[in-house]
C-alpha cells in the first residue's frame, strides 16, 4: 500500500469562483498495489480539461467521492504479473478508455466506444472490477479509469502507451486527451483530406489541436471560431487561415464567400447547441459536422430534415477522436517531434495541487488553454 497526494472531488456542483467554494480537496490517500494486469504509475504531468470542469459542475454525473483527472503522463513503476505492454521505467500517456479488445465495440475497430471502459467509468471502479484508492480507509472512485490528480496512479495494462522517452512529460499529458480527442476528430472520424475545407468552433485545448489536426491534413481553408480574441490570434499563430468571432452577425455569409458556398467540415469542439447549430449553418452542400463537444446530458439539437436530404448534410459524434490510443498517440507523438504538431504552444501554466481550484476558475473563463499539475511541486 503507498501513501500519496490527491485530489478529491466530494461534492458536484459548487459555486464559482472555485477558488473560494474549493471543490476539489487536497488529500492524503493510500494506493493498493497494482493486480496482475495492472500498472503503477508515478504521474509527472496531468492537463486541466474541460470534462474534468464539467465533472465539477455537475455535467457528468459520476459516482463520488472520486479523484479527478484523466489527462496524463507518467512513469512507469511497478508493473503487474501478466503485464507485457510496458516495463519498469517506460515513459507512458494513459488512456482514458481501457480497452478490452473484445466486446463487440472493439471487434468492430472501434477500440474508444470500448463496452467494458463504460461500465467501469459509471461504476467508479477499473474494468478489474476493483478500486485501488482509499481515504480513511473507505474506498474512493477512479475518474475514467485513471485519477490523474495524483502522484501516483494503478491504470489498467490497457491505459497505457508506451511514448518516445525525448518528448517531456507536460507535452506528453496533451496527448492523453486533448490531442487524441481533437486531432483524432479530424484525421480519424471526419478524415479530411487535403484542399477540404474546415471550420473549428471553440478554441479550448480541444479545437485548438483539431485546428492542428486540419492544418497537418492539408486543409485549403482552415476557420477559427471563438468569442475571445486571444483565442483567434492563437489560432491564427497555429496556422488558421481565417479567424472570426463567433457572435458576428457577419459570420456565415463571409464563411460561404470565403470557402464558394460552405465549409466541408465544421468540427463543433465548444460543447454548445449554439455552436452545434452554427457549424451546421457554415456547411456547405454535401458538408458534415463532427461534434466532441459535450453538452449537458439534456440538451438537444434540432436541424431540419428535408433541408439535410436534399443537401446531403450529416451529423457525427467523435469520442476520443475515434482514436486507437496504441495506433494514433505514437502517430501524433512523431508529428509533434518533427515539427509539424506544435502542441507544446497549447501549454498555459503549470500549476501544484494548492492551485488547482483556480486553474479551473482560469480554464471556465477561458482565460487558459491547457494548464498542466506537476503532483512534484
Amino acid at each position: 500500500m503507498l501513501t500519496m497526494r490527491a485530489a478529491v472531488l466530494f461534492e458536484q456542483g459548487k459555486p464559482k469562483p472555485y477558488a473560494t467554494s474549493k471543490p476539489l480537496c487536497v488529500e492524503t490517500v493510500t494506493l493498493d498495489p497494482p493486480g496482475p494486469d495492472e500498472v503503477l504509475v508515478k504521474v509527472r504531468a496531468s492537463g486541466l480539461c474541460h470534462s474534468d470542469l464539467s465533472l465539477m459542475e455537475g455535467v457528468r454525473p459520476r459516482a463520488l467521492p472520486i479523484v479527478v483527472g484523466h489527462e496524463c503522463a507518467g512513469e512507469v513503476a511497478e508493473v503487474g504479473a501478466n503485464v507485457t505492454e510496458a516495463r519498469v521505467g517506460d515513459h507512458v500517456v494513459m488512456s482514458f478508455v481501457a480497452t478490452c479488445g473484445t466486446c463487440p465495440a472493439c471487434s468492430k475497430g472501434k477500440p474508444n466506444l470500448c463496452d467494458s471502459h463504460w461500465e467501469a467509468r459509471n461504476s467508479g471502479g477499473l474494468v478489474s472490477g476493483t478500486r485501488k484508492l482509499k481515504l480513511d480507509g473507505k474506498p474512493l472512485n477512479h475518474h475514467s479509469g485513471v485519477s490523474a490528480f495524483a502522484e501516483y496512479a494503478v491504470v489498467s495494462r490497457y491505459s497505457v502507451v508506451p511514448i518516445d522517452k525525448e518528448v517531456s512529460f507536460p507535452d506528453a499529458a496533451l496527448f492523453g486527451c486533448g490531442v487524441m480527442t481533437g486531432v483524432g476528430a479530424v484525421t480519424n472520424t471526419a478524415r479530411v483530406q487535403p484542399g477540404e475545407s474546415c471550420a473549428v468552433l471553440g478554441l479550448g485545448g480541444v479545437g485548438l489541436s483539431a485546428l492542428l489536426g486540419a492544418v497537418v491534413s492539408g486543409a485549403s481553408h482552415v476557420i477559427a471560431i471563438d468569442l475571445n480574441p486571444a483565442k483567434l490570434e492563437i489560432a491564427r499563430s497555429l496556422g488558421a487561415t481565417h479567424a472570426f468571432a463567433a457572435d458576428d452577425p457577419q459570420l456565415s455569409e463571409q464563411v460561404r464567400d470565403i470557402t464558394g458556398g460552405g465549409v466541408d467540415w465544421a468540427f463543433e469542439m465548444a460543447g454548445s447547441v449554439k455552436a452545434m447549430e452554427l457549424g451546421y449553418d457554415l456547411l456547405g452542400r454535401g458538408g458534415s459536422v463532427v461534434s466532441a463537444g459535450l453538452s449537458h446530458f439534456e440538451h438537444r439539437f434540432s436541424i431540419p430534415h428535408a433541408a439535410m436530404v436534399s443537401d446531403e448534410k450529416s451529423v457525427r459524434g467523435s469520442y476520443m477522436g475515434s482514436c486507437a490510443p496504441r495506433r494514433d498517440i505514437p502517430r501524433f507523438v512523431e508529428l509533434f517531434k518533427s515539427g509539424r504538431m506544435p502542441v507544446d504552444r497549447l501549454r498555459t501554466a503549470t500549476l501544484n495541487f494548492d492551485q488547482l481550484n483556480a486553474g479551473f476558475d482560469a480554464l471556465d473563463s477561458g482565460t487558459a488553454i491547457r494548464q498542466i499539475l506537476d503532483p512534484s511541486l
